[in-house]
């Protein structure tokens, strides 16, 4: 048997959330069941999920704050919504956080087993063709390596793999320094831009072997990734 896909459920409904955890775990699924917002986010940092189900209304954090929590650290990870609410707005404001999806109470477990599977294999197709080329590099961003022609690939860190992702596809174009700041650091202030600074000395030295890749500093503005 192949190995569990681990998935973090955040329901503070008892009943409900075993019943979920339960049905999931006898289709191989490995759940990670949390009560509260809170909760659910330190688990996310303390484990690896593969994908998020997250009821809307929460104590502690509700699961739109959760998924925008998250949202800054990690751009792919599929976050299903489950939610008693119904109005439009709700749902525009859900995908407008980054959900993947969408699912009303009450569900039944056959639909969300199929919404789950469904977005597990669209990320798959994507993780699979998303090898990014730079110059003489090859850019792997789910694996976060970064591979100089045939040499042994570098490991990247979370940050360092996030920030670079954007400068490639803002490659030739200035990247906005305060909105990066605000999407990966959470914030923009003085001490995030040294951070970031840091982080862009680092990519320079790791993107040093080939001599057509620079990372320019625009002043005022943000930084630029010429190749």
């Amino acid at each position: 048997m192949s190995k569990p896909t681990t998935i973090l459920l955040a329901e503070d409904e008892p009943a409900l959330g075993l019943i979920i955890k339960e049905s999931l775990e006898t289709r191989n699924f490995k759940v990670l069941l949390c009560d509260n917002g809170e909760k659910a986010f330190e688990t996310y940092k303390t484990s690896s999920p593969e994908l998020l189900v997250l009821d809307v209304m929460m104590p502690k954090k509700d699961g739109f704050t959760l998924a925008k929590d998250i949202r800054t650290l990690d751009d792919t990870i599929p976050i299903i919504f489950l939610t008693a609410k119904s109005q439009t707005q709700d749902v525009v404001e859900g995908f407008t956080i980054g959900g993947n999806d969408y699912l009303k109470k009450p569900f039944s477990m056959e639909e969300l087993i199929v919404r789950i599977n469904n977005l597990l294999n669209r990320t798959k197709v994507q993780k699979e063709s998303d090898i990014l080329q730079v110059g003489d590099y090859a850019f792997n961003f789910p694996k976060q390596t970064l591979q100089f022609k045939i040499e042994t690939p570098q490991q990247l860190t979370h940050r360092e793999a996030h920030l670079l992702f954007h400068l490639i596809k803002n490659k030739n174009q200035v990247l906005d320094r305060s909105i990066i700041l605000k999407k990966l650091w959470g914030n923009d202030d003085f001490f995030s831009a040294r951070s970031m600074d840091v982080f862009i000395t680092k990519l320079r030295k790791k993107l040093n072997s080939d001599e057509n890749l620079q990372i320019i500093n625009v002043r005022g503005y943000g930084y630029k990734l010429i190749c």
